[in-house]
């Protein structure tokens, strides 16, 4: 059973690392990986497939991924300029309420919605299209599909992404113990 497991994963690999636009095309030939890439430890493409796959199995987060509340506050506030997407679903926005200036894009929708063009998004979501370059914050309930948002807009070439790791249960229990 796990030998089959085995095999499964490492067929699977070169598919998953020839639709990772993290990876150089200097790693493939005509669709092929090249065994070389990966053996040579001085190679790049070897550092950056450690770096994806280290990346991708890591328990601690990075600190460049995530915004804190007073970040996150100077941005809804108008002192920093971000774009805020919310991705839980609309139901839970109604039922329990929303970051003020978020976006919001289900999590099932971010792969589609991100590949739109603005014209489109704007029609769709109600809000300004990211490019590429822009700094986004992604928010949840609390804060397990915001990161996989932000996996997901990395892995579609976005280069400024972040996620606020409270989500709306963080918020929302500190803008309660504000003092007016």
């Amino acid at each position: 059973m796990a030998h089959r497991i085995c095999w499964r994963v490492a067929a699977a690999t070169p598919r998953l690392l020839w639709l990772n636009p993290v990876l150089s095309k200097d790693c493939f030939s005509r669709g092929q990986t090249r065994l070389s890439c990966f053996v040579t430890s001085q190679s790049r493409c070897a550092r950056q497939a450690t770096r994806l796959i280290v990346g991708r199995f890591s328990t601690t987060p990075s600190n460049t991924e995530n915004v804190n509340y007073e970040e996150l506050k100077q941005i809804v506030d108008g002192h920093n300029k971000a774009v805020i997407i919310d991705v839980r679903e609309p139901w839970e926005l109604r039922e329990y309420g929303f970051i003020p200036g978020s976006i919001n894009v289900p999590l099932g929708q971010i792969n589609t919605a991100l590949r739109l063009d603005a014209e489109e998004f704007a029609e769709k979501f109600g809000g300004e299209m990211p490019q590429m370059t822009d700094s986004i914050v992604f928010t949840c309930l609390a804060g397990v599909r915001s990161k996989t948002a932000l996996d997901t807009a990395t892995l579609l070439g976005y280069t400024s992404v972040q996620h606020y790791p409270g989500g709306w249960q963080d918020w929302v229990a500190r803008e309660e113990n504000k003092t007016p």
